[in-house]
């Protein structure tokens, strides 16, 4: 089956917070992606609020159970207590947990399994006990994949930003899938699943997703959102999907 395809709402929170009016509405743009066959909704709420605001997520929440069951809610962030607390507020089906710092302007590296385990077991533990399924965020290094599962996740996140960076020199773009291919390889090998996400297109996706044919889920906000003012949300949706294999 293709990989599954998670909309990720930051970018239209983000332009809507520019100014202090309720559209574009995150809520409505959130339909649009999954009644156009988006498989799912992603979001990183952060402590400033700077996208997705925390208000934001029980709407979303409630957006899925009422118009689309068979969706899923996934939300992303570093596992502060006020983080936790918020997935436990909100219920997602997916916690992706990430090693941001509070100021960077987006994830940009994965975690150190192998050092950040006595952090992460107990978090994982917890969102299990909980009910939600837990993805770990993960940088394209296969070493750390027994460390990543030993915590008791559920999958890793191959952060693809490198991946994506290197849109204009198909030679390091090669190479570094290949790098994404092996820890994708050590992940399913180990009994895990696998998403990715980060600076990922059209343009980019059918190789990931010939190279990672186990590849469960997508999450895509920025370039997604910057074709949909070209081709609207429900046709970039479209092309997401094709790009997918769906």
């Amino acid at each position: 089956m293709p990989a599954k395809l998670s909309v990720n709402l930051n970018a239209i929170a983000m332009l809507r917070n520019r100014r202090d009016l309720p559209w574009p509405d995150v809520i409505g743009v959130g339909r649009l992606a999954l009644a156009a066959g988006a498989h799912g909704l992603t979001v990183h709420p952060r402590p400033d609020e700077r996208h997705t605001r925390h208000s934001d997520l029980p709407l979303i929440r409630a957006l899925i159970d009422d118009e689309f069951p068979q969706a899923e809610f996934n939300i992303e962030g570093y596992p502060s207590e006020d983080f936790l607390a918020l997935v436990e507020k909100n219920q997602p089906e997916q916690v992706t947990l990430v090693p941001d710092d509070p100021a960077q302007a987006t994830s940009d590296h994965g975690w150190n399994f192998v050092a950040d385990a006595t952090f992460l077991t107990p978090v994982v533990r917890r969102l299990k006990k909980g009910g939600f399924r837990v993805s770990l965020f993960s940088d394209a290094d296969p070493t750390g994949i027994g460390a990543a599962r030993d915590t008791g996740a559920d999958r890793i996140e191959l952060y693809t930003g490198p991946y994506g960076s290197y849109h204009s020199d198909s030679g390091k773009e090669a190479k570094e899938l290949e790098r994404l291919g092996k820890t994708a390889d050590a992940a399913i090998a180990a009994g895990l699943q696998v998403n990715a996400g980060h600076d990922l297109t059209v343009a980019n996706l059918p190789a990931l997703a010939r190279r990672v044919p186990a590849l469960a889920e997508v999450s895509i906000g920025h370039g997604l959102t910057a074709d949909a003012l070209e081709y609207g949300m429900a046709g970039t949706v479209g092309r997401f999907l094709r790009a997918c294999g769906w």
